[in-house]
């Protein structure tokens, strides 16, 4: 099975959450909540070249590159500082107890 998982997420800001993009299920997930009417060719090339990763055609590196573009394009894309310490922390092994 091929690794769909980006080696670095990135982080989608809203008025009152951050979204992360951790994963090519993660951009489908965010390419199908995107407003229709915000759906223009670059929306739609970006989920073609998606389509085509999930094939194995196009690299999983390139994508997160692109979808990188695209929110900085649409001025979506979440600086690290805005993410909530708990979220870029998540990759320390912690449990509650210690």
């Amino acid at each position: 099975m091929m690794d769909t998982k980006f080696e670095h997420p990135l982080f989608v800001k809203y008025p009152r959450y951050i979204q992360e993009l951790a994963s090519l299920e993660d951009v489908f997930d965010f390419l199908d909540d995107w407003p229709e009417e915000k759906r223009g060719d670059t929306y739609h090339v970006l989920s073609k070249a998606c389509r085509m990763a999930a094939q194995g055609v196009f690299p999983i590196a390139a994508i997160r590159e692109n979808v990188r573009r695209f929110l900085i394009k649409e001025r979506v894309l979440a600086n690290i500082e805005e993410v909530p310490l708990f979220i870029a922390k998540r990759g320390t092994d912690q449990s509650l107890g210690s």
